[in-house]
């Protein structure tokens, strides 16, 4: 008889950033007021879906802040693990948009390589580390349900390497919304599919 683990992976919510900073993996950004009610809304979309049987969170407080409503109501404690964090980017700390990255010439030396990408970790270095996460929570939780809660880019990456498709993209079409919810099911050791929902997207503006 085959075996299913689903492996939930959760964006955090909103983060209060009045500044528009790029905060990459900075500390002391916190989710806003409707970042934390986006985190409830996934809880309880989660909790009403599936029996949760373990959390796992990336360090950075706006992950940790998500991660605590959904582990509160699966009655679990979660456990933070590095895998799970934001991707290195060199503009980390700067107010810059990418149309600013793309037309501003003291900025071509970070932009020259978006298949890599220039400006920050491989996109190699993040598919890597969470696929060696999810196989490890997925021996864990074998049989179970996990949610993993991480960051837009570390997600849409290796959502496109189950996917089979090619790391590099556009930023600006990543389908990995706030409190987005993209979900792997595995049966036995394969996966079996691949879903995306939107638990939070009534708070959307």
């Amino acid at each position: 008889m085959s075996t299913t683990t689903v492996v939930h992976l959760l964006r955090h919510g909103e983060v209060y950033n009045p500044q528009q900073v790029l905060y990459g993996r900075l500390p002391g950004y916190h989710l806003s007021d409707r970042g934390r009610a986006m985190a409830e809304l996934a809880a309880k979309w989660l909790a009403d879906r599936d029996t949760v049987t373990a959390v796992y969170s990336s360090p950075l407080e706006r992950a940790q802040e998500t991660a605590q409503p959904v582990a509160d109501a699966a009655g679990v404690t979660p456990r933070l693990d590095e895998r799970l964090i934001e991707a290195e980017n060199s503009f980390e700390g700067e107010s810059v948009t990418v149309a600013e990255m793309l037309v501003n010439p003291r900025m071509w030396g970070r932009v020259y390589n978006p298949l890599r990408p220039s400006w920050g970790e491989p996109y190699v270095h993040i598919r890597d580390r969470m696929v060696d996460m999810i196989k490890a929570v997925r021996r864990e939780t074998w049989g179970g349900v996990a949610v993993c809660v991480s960051h837009q880019l570390p997600i849409w990456t290796v959502r496109r390497a189950a996917e089979g498709r090619p790391l590099w993209h556009r930023p600006d079409r990543r389908q990995c919304s706030l409190a987005s919810v993209t979900t792997l099911t595995f049966e036995d050791q394969r996966l079996l599919s691949v879903g995306y929902s939107e638990p939070a997207a009534q708070l959307y503006t």
